[in-house]
């Protein structure tokens, strides 16, 4: 599939991003617009009923009439050779579900991230009548500023339907009870975002996690994991019966930490870094040099100028690729160039600390250069060199 062009050469193939029950998903560039897009392929010919075409032509009318921030944008639908297209933005970011393959998790803060931004998207589809079936790790990506993304309108349902006797679909552990009797409600959705906020905070599946009768015990399972108040909102979320859980996701409110904690973790990372062993300047600022060199040749001269040369070949998708390979090569000059800044900066100053003198100032002795938890000046140091980092 990789290469294979679509819609009369529109679409470019570059990968496959996933395989489902439905169909394929693939990333392709759009040479009309000069962007990447999603493409879900579904083979009608393939189909098991019809029921399953059915549910993918739902899902291009629903998306095509949605438009959320937090949702993928709708390009166009088409049939081609006997399969089905549909066309929507490429959301970058970290899936989820990879996420908890790999055994990594999300902090309280990450979760009350998702929470309030499942509310949002949540609220907006539920106030057209949409419901989508389908909320799980997998189907949320994570963006590079911390927000959320929820993706995949393969089982969507419109039209909210209280009666039974529906499709069931959904992913086992995620799926709120009464979606097993083919009802899917509001607050089926709402289940699901509890259950995947739970399973990216624990790094387990929820089918895994500890229960009580026929839901999942929640405060044993973040006991040590989460606040109280985290937990009863997810208690609340993941209530087996739909007619006492939680009609809408209320998205806790986590302070921030104080500042004190925050100066003081400063000064341990200052102190530990001052324990080891220092490396000469000199070595240092050379070896950040040659990186330097080395980036500027890689990034900005022979990888660019191979994937041009290759272009005339393969198509203009490569120039697009020596476009981001330069961006991407000013992004480290500058975080190297920054990097030698501050390590020339941090060597100073410890050694200035090196050679401590005492001051006589009214109503104390202080000896400068000697850490000092009460010592105003040298919290403003370490505020102004975190600063600095975080530039």
């Amino acid at each position: 599939m990789e290469g294979e062009t679509l819609r009369d050469g529109r679409y470019i193939v570059t990968k496959i991003l996933g395989q489902g029950s439905q169909g394929s998903t693939f990333e392709a560039v759009d040479k009309k617009e000069g962007r990447l897009v999603a493409v879900k392929r579904f083979d009608v010919r393939g189909a098991k009923a019809w029921k399953d075409v059915e549910l993918a032509e739902r899902e291009a009318r629903v998306l095509a009439s949605l438009e959320h921030p937090r949702l993928p944008a709708y390009i166009e639908h088409f049939e081609e050779g006997g399969r089905l297209y549909l066309v929507m933005q490429k959301i970058e970011g970290k899936s989820l579900g990879q996420m908890l393959e790999r055994g990594e998790r999300l902090g309280e803060r990450d979760v009350a991230r998702l929470l309030h931004d499942a509310a949002d998207a949540l609220e907006y589809l539920h106030g057209r009548g949409v419901v989508h079936r389908d909320l799980k790790p997998g189907n949320v990506i994570q963006r590079d500023d911390g927000s959320y993304a929820f993706v995949d309108f393969g089982a969507v349902r419109d039209g909210f339907r209280t009666e039974g006797g529906s499709t069931v679909v959904g992913t086992f552990g995620y799926m709120a009870p009464e979606q097993f009797q083919g009802r899917a409600l509001p607050a089926s959705d709402v289940y699901a975002v509890g259950a995947t906020s739970l399973a990216m905070l624990t790094g387990k599946q929820p089918e895994d996690l500890p229960h009580r009768g026929l839901g999942i015990d929640v405060a044993t399972a973040l006991r040590g994991v989460a606040s109280e108040g985290l937990t009863r909102v997810l208690s609340r979320m993941l209530e087996p019966d739909p007619d006492r859980r939680a009609a809408r996701i209320e998205a806790p409110r986590v302070s921030p930490p104080r500042a004190e904690s925050v100066r003081e973790s400063r000064r341990a990372q200052t102190e530990a870094r001052r324990a080891r062993p220092f490396p000469p300047v000199f070595f240092v600022l050379v070896a950040l040099a040659v990186a330097r060199v080395a980036v500027s040749l890689a990034l900005f001269v022979v990888v660019p100028v191979l994937l041009t040369l290759l272009s005339l070949v393969f198509g203009p998708a490569l120039r697009d690729a020596a476009r981001a390979v330069t961006r991407g090569g000013r992004r480290a000059y500058g975080a190297i160039e920054q990097q030698a800044r501050d390590f020339s900066e941090d060597a100073a100053e410890d050694g200035a600390r090196e050679d401590p003198r005492v001051r006589v100032e009214p109503d104390r002795v202080r000896v400068e250069g000697k850490p000092d938890e009460d010592d105003s000046e040298e919290d403003q140091r370490e505020d102004a060199r975190h600063q600095r980092r975080q530039r």
